[in-house]
C-alpha cells in the first residue's frame, strides 16, 4: 500500500511539474485571462455578500507609461534587472528583523509577487511559499524581464476590484495607462503595499511622502533609461 501511494505521489508530482512548466511557458506569449488573486477577491465578495465588479484591461508593454514601469521598480524591487527572482540580501534582512520581533516589508521581489498573484492563494504557509519559489524560478528562467514586469503591471491590485495599470489609471486619475504622469505613477506605486486601504487619488500625508521618495529614487535610477537594463544579460545565480 505504501509503495502504491508513493508511486501515485511521484506520478502526480511529475504531472504537476510538466503542467506548471507548460503553463508558465504558454503565458510568456499570451495574456493571462485573470489571476488567482482576482478569483480570491471575487470569492471573498460572495462570502461577505458584497459583490464587486472586477476591473481589468490587459495593456501591452508599449501602451504603459515608462513612468509607471520605473516607479514600480523604484518602489518595490530596485535590483529587479540583476536578480534571478530572489533578493537574498532583503530576505536575510527580513529574517534578522523578524528574529528581533519585528516585521519588515519588501523582501518579495516583483517576480515573487507575479507568481503569487498569478498562480497562488494568500497566506503564509510553507506550502504556499514553496510553490511561490517554484513558480518564481520558472518565471525567471522562461520569461524575459520585460515580460515579468508587463505581467506584474497588468496583475497588480490598485483598489478594491481594480487590477492592472489601465484600470488603475482610469479609476484613480481618469487617464489611460500610457498617459500617466511622473507624479501619478509615483502615487500608484506608493499605494502598492496596501492598495485597498491607501488611495492614489486621495493620498494621505504618508502616501504623498512615500510618492516623493519614489520620485527621487526614479531620478537616481536614471528614469526611463533604466528600463534598458532589462535587456542586459544577467550573471548566472551560481557565478561569483
Amino acid at each position: 500500500m505504501l509503495r502504491y501511494l508513493f508511486r501515485r505521489l511521484v506520478k502526480a508530482l511529475k504531472w504537476f511539474v510538466i503542467g506548471s512548466i507548460a503553463l508558465v511557458l504558454l503565458l510568456r506569449f499570451i495574456p493571462p485571462p485573470g489571476t488567482a488573486l482576482m478569483v480570491e477577491r471575487k470569492i471573498e465578495s460572495w462570502i461577505d455578500n458584497d459583490p464587486i465588479d472586477l476591473q481589468r484591461t490587459w495593456t501591452p508593454w508599449d501602451e504603459i507609461s515608462d513612468n509607471l514601469k520605473v516607479a514600480v521598480i523604484a518602489s518595490e524591487d530596485q535590483k529587479f534587472p540583476e536578480h534571478w527572482g530572489f533578493d537574498f540580501d532583503a530576505i536575510q534582512a527580513a529574517l534578522a528583523y523578524n528574529e528581533r520581533g519585528g516585521k519588515i516589508r519588501g523582501a518579495s521581489t516583483l517576480s515573487q509577487q507575479v507568481s503569487k498573484n498569478l498562480f497562488l492563494w494568500s497566506g503564509r504557509s510553507y506550502l504556499r511559499k514553496g510553490l511561490e519559489a517554484w513558480f518564481t524560478a520558472l518565471i525567471e528562467v522562461l520569461w524575459p524581464k520585460q515580460r515579468i514586469l508587463e505581467v506584474y503591471l497588468n496583475s497588480a491590485e490598485w483598489d478594491e476590484g481594480v487590477f492592472g495599470a489601465e484600470a488603475a489609471a482610469r479609476h484613480h486619475f481618469g487617464v489611460s495607462a500610457a498617459n500617466l504622469s511622473r507624479q501619478q505613477a509615483s502615487l500608484l506605486a506608493a499605494v502598492l503595499p496596501n492598495p485597498r486601504v491607501w488611495s492614489a487619488a486621495r493620498p494621505s500625508t504618508y502616501v504623498l511622502q512615500r510618492a516623493g521618495w519614489i520620485r527621487r529614487q526614479m531620478s537616481q535610477l536614471g528614469g526611463a533609461a533604466y528600463l534598458n537594463r532589462l535587456d542586459e544579460s544577467r550573471r548566472a545565480p551560481w557565478a561569483e
